[in-house]
């Protein structure tokens, strides 16, 4: 079926100049009919300082949109008039788009499409103007989200992939991503990459939904912790398919010619409406009735007939080929070179559907859609994550549940490509909840699988190969009390008692180990030794908070903090793995999007160290000694990679050979740790070799 695209047909406009300022209505539409206010908008532009014109304009956007949150869409329209008109007596184009966007936003709220689209249009002309990528890509956002609530898919993925590319661009300038911006956006940028991977895979577009979600895990961080740079992968952003690039090319020849003439337009606007001669009043005129004029001619050109049939052509096409080739190629080659089979899962929870991909070495990305409700998935992850922290619960109902969700669907395909490593790029609260403690109803996944957790493919190298040499140094907290602020609230954390022994096995096993106990473990100390080692091992408490990346923190045995921001600082090259074997997320039962896990991971590859493992909740200590003990003396041997050891390390505690392993069993210690609760906590995030 061919989408409607009535709304861009092609309108007769009555063009009219306020002030010679050029703004565009049509006649049903226009924003006032007081011809003499719209004079008095002007005369209260010239007649404001120069100091608080911005400060107007900011405060005309704000109160405009709460207007039209109230239903009061013609006020609203009117203060975005009188704001357009400051914006342009003070040359402010940056915020004369800005202001655009909220008119169109207006617009869309009336259902007024061609007019909304109008003015995103008049934004997206300034914006390109002035080369702002951060700005560009929100507005084609805009216009993305203007089709798709008209359930125009193709073409508001058209749009949504202009986000994503200009996005992407601009990430190479972190610092004008986390610039604060003005509330002018239908959606969210995370939420347009969500969306956008979303409408992708329902037109099984699945290499470049691929593609949108690992680049969402990179907008995630931007909105966690800020200025997440990009790099030569990222930078790409998405390809535009063969079928989109005939509208691309349009757009692109048809928005060069509109800046080339708003350039010329602000050139003239800069000389005061008073001074202006009537040349240039007219050519003022002439120039937006041609900008307007090829904006309706690509209008009209995306609403002939052969551009409606390419449209229509462009999922049933994708569905045949593997577009976003070079990254999809770039990847498989990554995953062909690793020394166990290995494959990547990506899971996007939406409101109605758990959506998978899997990327293989051999074949095109694999889809399945699991019918559950956004709802439904969070229930089970917490029922699941209370039994996981509560030995004595029975936790095999809920590990059924998930595994039947997340791992069934792809079941033969794991099969068949021969996997033996998931790399996996949780979604949302899945960050909350470790895959390797999933039941099939006879065993846990990690009894078939390892499972390597990752940030985003497009930031992590997953083929560097580890330090050959084993050299540890260990950090232990094992006695004290220290009292910490955990967001509003003290949280008593005393010293682990099994620590010491925990560090003491270590060494046995790891001959080259340098311990640091207690007040001897303080950031001054540790720090700057710790790129000396391929192991940084620190036997203490961490907690991954809900909030800000300042809220989350390790605590060292002096009783210091560093938290999630400047763990970053740290400079760790040629460090291998870090190990934090305390930690903690959802401190009081709180769960987020767990992004806090995600910026964690994030922060240790920021440092430079190849990987890291971590625990989702604080482990029994005995747990802990039994399976790092296992861990250390399997890397020992130097056979393995990182992930492998920690599944094995993982499958001695269900079955018990870890005993074999460990140098020391404490007296009346608990000596089963078959259960969940005690060895699936711990996750390795980044390099898994």
């Amino acid at each position: 079926m061919q989408p409607n695209l009535r709304y861009v047909s092609l309108i007769t406009l009555t063009i009219l100049s306020l002030l010679g300022f050029g703004m565009v209505y049509p006649d049903k539409n226009q924003v006032t009919t007081n011809t003499r206010l719209k004079y008095n908008f002007g005369e209260k532009a010239q007649a404001l300082s120069q100091n608080n014109q911005l400060l107007e304009i900011e405060r005309l956007n704000e109160e405009a949109i709460k207007e039209s949150r109230q239903g009061q869409s013609e006020e609203a329209l009117q203060r975005l008039q009188q704001a357009l008109a400051i914006t342009r007596e003070r040359g402010e184009r940056s915020w004369e788009a800005v202001t655009f966007n909220n008119i169109g936003r207006i617009y869309q709220s009336q259902r007024k499409y061609p007019e909304a689209l109008q003015s995103y249009q008049q934004a997206l002309l300034i914006n390109r103007e002035l080369g702002d990528l951060v700005r560009l890509g929100k507005t084609y956002s805009n216009i993305g989200y203007l089709f798709d609530i008209q359930n125009q898919p193709e073409l508001a993925i058209f749009f949504y992939k202009h986000c994503l590319i200009n996005r992407e661009k601009a990430r190479l300038n972190p610092s004008a991503l986390s610039a604060p911006q003005p509330n002018a956006y239908s959606i969210t940028v995370s939420q347009t990459y969500r969306i956008l991977g979303e409408r992708l895979l329902k037109q099984e577009r699945v290499a470049e939904a691929q593609r949108t979600m690992d680049l969402l895990k990179v907008e995630e961080l931007e909105e966690y912790l800020q200025a997440v740079p990009g790099n030569k992968r990222t930078v790409k952003g998405i390809n535009i398919a063969a079928t989109e690039k005939p509208i691309k090319q349009k757009l692109d020849q048809t928005l060069d010619s509109a800046v080339a003439l708003g350039k010329e337009l602000t050139t003239l606007r800069k000389i005061s409406p008073k001074e202006r001669s009537l040349e240039q009043k007219q050519r003022i005129e002439q120039l937006v009735l041609n900008q307007q004029q090829l904006l309706d001619k690509f209008n009209e050109f995306i609403n002939s007939p052969s551009v409606k049939a390419q449209v229509d052509q462009i999922s049933r096409t994708a569905r045949r080929q593997n577009l976003d080739l070079e990254n999809l190629n770039e990847l498989r080659d990554n995953l062909a070179r690793l020394p166990q089979k290995s494959a990547i899962l990506y899971p996007l929870i939406l409101k109605d559907s758990l959506e998978l991909v899997l990327v293989t070495p051999e074949s095109p990305p694999i889809h399945r859609t699991v019918a559950v409700k956004r709802e439904n998935l969070h229930q089970t992850i917490g029922a699941f994550r209370q039994a996981l922290i509560n030995p004595s619960r029975n936790i095999k109902a809920p590990a059924r549940q998930l595994y039947d969700w997340l791992i069934k669907p792809i079941e033969k395909d794991l099969k068949q490509s021969g996997t033996q490593t998931l790399i996996y790029a949780p979604d949302e609260q899945l960050r909350y909840i470790p895959l390797t403690a999933l039941y099939d109803g006879k065993q846990w996944l990690v009894q078939r699988l390892g499972v390597n957790h990752i940030t985003s493919a497009s930031l992590t190298n997953l083929n560097t190969p580890q330090e050959s040499t084993l050299r540890v140094l260990a950090g232990a907290f094992t006695k004290g009390n220290y009292q910490i602020k955990v967001g509003n609230r003290q949280v008593a954390f005393a010293g682990l008692p099994f620590a010491t022994q925990e560090v003491e096995n270590l060494a046995a096993t790891v001959p080259e180990t340098t311990k640091l106990l207690d007040d001897a473990f303080s950031p001054k100390v540790a720090v700057p030794q710790m790129d000396d080692y391929t192991i940084v091992h620190l036997a203490t408490h961490a907690a991954f908070v809900v909030g800000k990346p300042e809220d989350s923190f390790i605590l060292f045995g002096n009783g210091d903090r560093v938290n999630l921001r400047n763990v970053a600082t740290w400079s760790l090259p040629h460090v291998d793995l870090v190990v934090l074997s305390a930690c903690e997320t959802g401190l009081g039962g709180k769960l987020g999007n767990g992004e806090e896990i995600l910026g964690f991971g994030y922060q240790m590859q920021q440092t430079g160290a190849r990987a890291a493992i971590a625990s989702l909740w604080s482990v029994d200590d005995g747990g802990t000694q039994a399976l790092m003990s296992a861990f250390y003396g399997i890397i020992s041997t130097g056979n393995l990679t990182k992930a492998e050891t920690l599944r094995q390390a993982q499958v001695s505690l269900i079955n018990g050979s870890w005993k074999v392993r460990s140098h020391n069993v404490p007296v009346g210690a608990v000596s089963d740790f078959s259960h969940p609760y005690y060895w699936a906590s711990f996750i390795l995030i980044g390099n898994g070799l």
